[in-house]
């Protein structure tokens, strides 16, 4: 069965935030668990290059489009990289093959009948390289997004018939309730198409930076339509020689932010029905990770590094706190004390501590080896079910709640270590069997809940996993006794080491 996750493509008008690793962490941790299931995944990231926000952008900075969007790409890949995200392919949309790509669905849209010529008159942000409805501005005249005053502007262009898309849409949205999740982002989506459809313009014809019209070389495609296409254009050319569309259309997930929930949850699902091509399954749209209550900006000074933080305490610990710290889905806080206090709390205290405990009392009590034994009653009891309720999380693109799944059993390990004081009872020769039982299902539960934390924590899990004598990721493995004892443990440095800033 084939699993498609994209996140959304990052403009590349400026730098990587932990905003953009946010999604990607997201994303990567969707792919790796799915790896796991033995599910055929592609997972897709990459740059939206055009539009007037990059061409602005390099004005500023005296160089060409190009030039900016080449210098920033590979910032962007250095991020990806530097959060550890497996993604199979990443995309520019300055690739000539997605041009080709783009101008064949647009030209199919267009022979379809869904495209005319028009005049556009209104408000337009050119941050968000978006034209704004009335009901959209804020005090007047004003992004909400961005705050700042917009003018209003008067351009010949091409439209897209979106209003044609008011009852497929409305009935979409009848019929696959959870198309978009959470269903705060279901009902947002749906308002939007309820208020009534506008056509929108699907052109530009003061800007170059872009797809060129193929029926029209003075215009450009319009940037919104040109970077939602990337989630399509990209499996025909991902592999060289290859197509793999049939392979992977439709998506199964797209992961996006909350700002642009309009374009891929109303835009998206009408292009495509007007190219005749499948809608994607789900569409996922996350919250802002906010700093005292606002959004980070680095105007306001208030943003974490991911680079800075992965340098200091690693790129685990960064891919846990995003996942944990808010619930996916939701707005929340996030600030450098609260990770410092869960860096240590939980990763080095919970389970890093958890796992060389372990390892130390099999070596010291069993000359480390695990002992041959049954799982103990206690744990048996609080493992059951465990693998399905993680899978029924990550189903219903429930990241935040996946993660809890697992934290919740090194939580009950941890109470287990200290109701069973295993090195009271190495004391009495006459609790050996209970010891071993003891030992047994303590490596045995870390080898299961690192299985279950291993999309979140590769790193770190793959060491402990190591140690434990185990090679294998599959989660099928992930229930308690489906490894026996026997095998001889390694050396283990700390995961998670303290840090002295």
């Amino acid at each position: 069965m084939s699993y498609y996750v994209t996140t959304p493509i990052f403009y590349v008008n400026a730098e990587p935030h932990l905003g953009h690793a946010y999604s990607t962490i997201a994303a990567d941790v969707l792919a790796r668990h799915m790896r796991q299931r033995g599910e055929d995944v592609f997972f897709l990231t990459g740059t939206d290059e055009h539009g007037e926000p990059v061409a602005q952008a390099a004005e500023r900075e005296g160089v060409s489009p190009r030039e900016l969007a080449d210098r920033n790409a590979e910032r962007f890949l250095a991020m990806v990289a530097r959060v550890n995200a497996s993604n199979d392919f990443f995309i520019r949309t300055s690739d000539p093959r997605h041009h080709k790509a783009v101008q064949e669905v647009l030209q199919a849209v267009y022979d379809r009948g869904y495209v005319y010529e028009g005049t556009y008159e209104g408000w337009y942000c050119p941050r968000c390289a978006d034209f704004k409805t009335e009901a959209e501005l804020e005090d007047g005249n004003r992004c909400p997004i961005h705050k700042i005053e917009l003018q209003r502007e008067k351009e010949d262009n091409y439209f897209f018939k979106l209003s044609e898309f008011q009852e497929p849409l409305e009935r979409l949205y009848a019929e696959r309730p959870d198309w978009v999740l959470p269903g705060i982002r279901y009902n947002e989506a749906l308002s939007f198409v309820k208020q009534g459809l506008n056509d929108v313009s699907l052109t530009r014809s003061r800007l170059t930076w872009g797809v060129p019209v193929p029926w029209d070389e003075g215009h450009v495609f319009y940037v919104w339509f040109d970077a939602l296409l990337n989630y399509y254009t990209a499996l025909s050319f991902a592999r060289e020689g290859k197509d793999l569309t049939d392979r992977y259309w439709p998506a199964t997930v797209h992961v996006i932010g909350k700002d642009i929930l309009k374009f891929h949850a109303v835009f998206w699902p009408a292009l495509l029905l007007a190219a005749g091509l499948e809608l994607p399954e789900r569409i996922y749209i996350h919250g802002f990770l906010l700093m005292d209550e606002h959004k980070m900006s680095k105007s306001l000074g208030n943003v974490i590094d991911p680079f800075e933080v992965s340098e200091v305490y690693g790129v685990d610990a960064l891919r846990y706190y995003l996942m944990a710290a808010v619930p996916f889905g939701q707005d929340g806080n996030v600030s450098t004390q609260d990770f410092e206090t869960r860096y240590t709390a939980e990763l080095a205290n919970e389970y890093g501590n958890l796992a060389n405990r372990t390892l130390a009392m099999i070596g010291r009590y069993r000359d480390g080896v695990v002992p041959e034994a049954g799982p103990p009653a206690a744990l048996t009891e609080l493992f059951a079910g465990a693998d399905e309720r993680l899978r029924g999380r990550f189903d219903a693109v429930e990241v935040t709640g996946a993660l809890e799944e697992a934290w919740r059993l090194v939580r009950e390990l941890n109470r287990y270590v200290q109701d069973e004081a295993p090195w009271q009872l190495a004391k009495d020769e006459s609790e050996a069997g209970h010891l071993d039982e003891v030992l047994y299902g303590l490596a045995e539960g870390l080898r299961v809940v690192s299985l279950m934390l291993h999309p979140f924590m590769p790193d770190s899990t793959a060491k402990l996993l190591a140690a434990l004598g185990h090679e294998d990721r599959s989660l099928e493995r992930a229930q308690l006794g489906a490894v026996g004892g026997g095998g001889r443990v390694g050396e283990l440095p700390p995961l998670f080491p303290r840090i002295d800033r």
